[in-house]
C-alpha cells in the first residue's frame, strides 16, 4: 500500500503557473475550461473572454494556456481559483475551486462571471484534464 501511494506521489509533478487573467467579469456565460497552445487559439479565446481588450503576450514556444470559466452567476461572492497545475502519467491535470457565497450571507446584486486563466510550461503533454476540487 505505501509503495502504491509513493509511486502516485512520483507520478505527480507540480507545474509552476503565472496568472495571466483573473476576476469576476467575464464575456464568457456559460461555464467553461479551456486551453490554448497557439496564438490563434489564444487569440479566439481572449476576444471571447474579453471582447476587444487588449490581449496579453504568451510565447507559445515554451507556454500553453489553461482557463476556468464559472459562468454567469446571479450576484456577488462567486469566485474561481486554479489552486494546481500537475503532470500526472501522460496528462496535465488542472485542479480548480470554485466558491460560492453562504445562503445566508448578503450579496452584491449584480451579474459576474468569474474566471481565472494562467500559463503554464509547454511539455509535450496533450491531454489537460480539469478537476474541480473542494
Amino acid at each position: 500500500m505505501i509503495a502504491i501511494l509513493l509511486a502516485a506521489i512520483l507520478q505527480a509533478t507540480t507545474i509552476p503557473m503565472r496568472t495571466i487573467d483573473s476576476g469576476i467579469t467575464s464575456n464568457m456565460d456559460g461555464g467553461r475550461q479551456a486551453t490554448a497552445r497557439s496564438v490563434e487559439d489564444w487569440s479566439k479565446l481572449w476576444t471571447l473572454h474579453a471582447g476587444e481588450r487588449t490581449r496579453p503576450a504568451v510565447d507559445f514556444s515554451r507556454e500553453v494556456v489553461v482557463a476556468v470559466f464559472m459562468g454567469t452567476r446571479p450576484t456577488g461572492g462567486f469566485s474561481v481559483q486554479i489552486v494546481r497545475v500537475r503532470q500526472e502519467g501522460p496528462a496535465l491535470v488542472v485542479s480548480y475551486t470554485e466558491t460560492r457565497p453562504a445562503p445566508d450571507s448578503v450579496a452584491a446584486q449584480i451579474l459576474t462571471s468569474p474566471f481565472h486563466i494562467v500559463a503554464v510550461p509547454r511539455g509535450t503533454t496533450t491531454d489537460v484534464k480539469f478537476e474541480r476540487v473542494n
